[in-house]
């Protein structure tokens, strides 16, 4: 019998501390990464629980003498804090269910369906993502007044059923990657295409559907712009509240309680994305894989 060569100790010790060592720099690279994004909303989170005098004080004043907790409070009575969050919210679930529902429709044709000209009018939808919102900002404005949809949430309505050139991109790579046998199957079943969409594919696509929705919603609630420019102050949402209704009397802002009010309007998209981060994260790592 042929003896089993053992290594050296020394050699099992040395791959012990490589590898200990990689470990290290990783969670150090980790640990500093984390703390970069994060740091941003540790400091408003300090601002919320700071005076007015701290938070102008130069040098900066890191943190305060004494945390004014009442801050939070003042944010949120000083204005119809649960209104606004309201309005927000039927913006945001109203636009995201339908353009995640469009958009996926959209995606499917595109992926299973031939027509003349289907290339081109993908490229032109992947080339829509590179305009910016103030292109046709003056243009939507216009088109909403004509239509009378001013001051009620239609807008959001028709953005909706208009689907999203980038989500309609994520249901696209994820459809082509289905099997054909499914929907050959299907067809020999006497499915139509309209069937075997919310049949088949949709059922399907959770992944996508849960990370397309947490993006729509996060764009709709965090909007600025088109609240702004298509609400009245009763309509309109809390990220426009939250920048413009907190002012002395003076008329200038009262910058502690803007970032009192600023953690409470962000707490809502945190919790939504912990809550549903692995689906969001299973549909942005599965499109696009065969």
């Amino acid at each position: 019998m042929t003896a089993t060569t053992l290594p050296p100790k020394s050699s099992t010790t040395d791959v012990r501390v490589r590898v200990r060592a990689r470990r290290l720099v990783l969670y150090t690279v980790l640990v500093s990464v984390t703390g970069l994004f994060l740091g941003p909303f540790g400091w408003l989170i300090l601002s919320g629980l700071k005076t007015q005098g701290e938070l102008a004080a130069s040098p900066v004043h890191w943190l305060p003498d004494a945390f004014q907790w009442h801050n939070f409070a003042d944010a949120f009575n000083q204005i119809d804090f649960l209104g606004y969050a309201r309005n927000s919210l039927v913006i945001a679930l109203l636009y995201a269910t339908l353009v995640t529902l469009s958009s996926a429709w959209v995606g499917f044709g595109f992926a299973r369906l031939d027509a003349p000209g289907k290339k081109v009018l993908f490229g032109v939808l992947l080339g829509s993502m590179m305009l910016p919102q103030m292109v046709t900002l003056l243009p939507t404005y216009l088109i909403f007044a004509k239509l009378g949809m001013v001051d009620t949430y239609w807008p959001w309505v028709l953005w909706g059923l208009s689907a999203a050139p980038y989500l309609v991109f994520l249901f696209r790579q994820f459809f082509a990657g289905m099997p054909r046998e499914l929907e050959e199957a299907a067809i020999v079943d006497g499915c139509g295409y309209t069937s075997i969409f919310w049949r088949i594919f949709l059922p399907q696509s959770w992944p996508v559907l849960s990370a397309s929705f947490i993006i729509a919603f996060t764009w709709t609630w965090g909007d600025y712009i088109a609240p702004q420019l298509l609400l009245s102050t009763d309509r309109t949402t809390l990220a426009v509240a939250v920048m413009t209704t907190y002012v002395s009397e003076a008329g200038t802002p009262v910058p502690e309680l803007q970032a009192a009010a600023s953690v409470m309007y962000v707490v809502p998209i945190l919790l939504i994305f912990l809550i549903a981060q692995r689906g969001f994260v299973a549909g942005m790592s599965t499109s696009g894989l065969k």
